[in-house]
């Protein structure tokens, strides 16, 4: 089977158009609009006086519209201004009757405050002269209890020097004892003896000095 033949045959478009022949004309064309009907110089100035003519009547219109609103205007401002100034006066009706009342309330509030300010001077007194009688209340008995806890003290001091020294005359009395039993017995007995009774009484001496030297030194610190 062979292809098909699709093949269109050229046509020229130019051809095409000659052989219509001219196309038909829809509407104005440019030589119309050049040929047009045109006024005259007489007309065209008979119609800018009457253009004038026409702008004078509205000008007056408007003068007289202008005139009225102006007249309505005054008018309206007049019943404000009045209404204004009666206000204003109202106005000041109101703040005169305030400072009226104010005054009244202030003269009332100063009396009232000089009442209660001499009440309260009058309490303030008495709680000062009440302040006064406690603090002294509290010094008298802070210095009796001062002085009582000092005399204590001081009591309990003696008492412990006194205890001290008597413990210390004590002791003292028992080695004055034991060293002269000892020479004693020394005495009695054997040469070699004597010089041990001898060396341990001078041991007691060294020992009851350094007593008294430590006790000393207490007393000195304790006052």
């Amino acid at each position: 089977m062979g292809k098909r033949d699709n093949r269109v045959a050229y046509m020229n478009p130019i051809a095409m158009a000659r052989a219509r022949g001219p196309a038909q004309n829809s509407g104005p064309t440019i030589q119309d609009y050049l040929n047009r009907p045109r006024p005259t110089w007489e007309e065209v100035k008979e119609q800018l006086e009457k253009k004038k003519k026409g702008s004078r009547a509205l000008a007056e219109f408007e003068e007289k519209m202008n005139e009225n609103w102006r007249k309505e205007l005054e008018k309206h401002r007049e019943k404000l201004m009045g209404g204004n100034e009666s206000s204003s006066k109202k106005k000041e009706k109101k703040k005169k009757e305030k400072k009226k009342s104010n005054r009244l309330s202030s003269s009332s509030s100063s009396s009232s405050s000089s009442d209660s300010s001499s009440s309260s001077s009058d309490s303030e007194d008495e709680d000062k002269k009440q302040g006064k009688k406690r603090r002294k209340k509290k010094y008298r008995s802070s210095r009796k209890s001062s002085a009582s806890s000092t005399s204590e003290s001081e009591s309990d001091s003696k008492d412990s020097t006194k205890k001290k020294r008597s413990k210390e005359d004590y002791e003292k009395e028992k080695e004055g004892k034991n060293h002269h039993r000892k020479r004693k017995k020394a005495d009695r007995g054997d040469g070699p003896l004597s010089s041990e009774s001898l060396s341990e009484s001078d041991q007691t001496e060294e020992v009851q000095a350094k007593k008294k030297k430590n006790n000393e030194e207490k007393e000195k610190t304790a006052r």
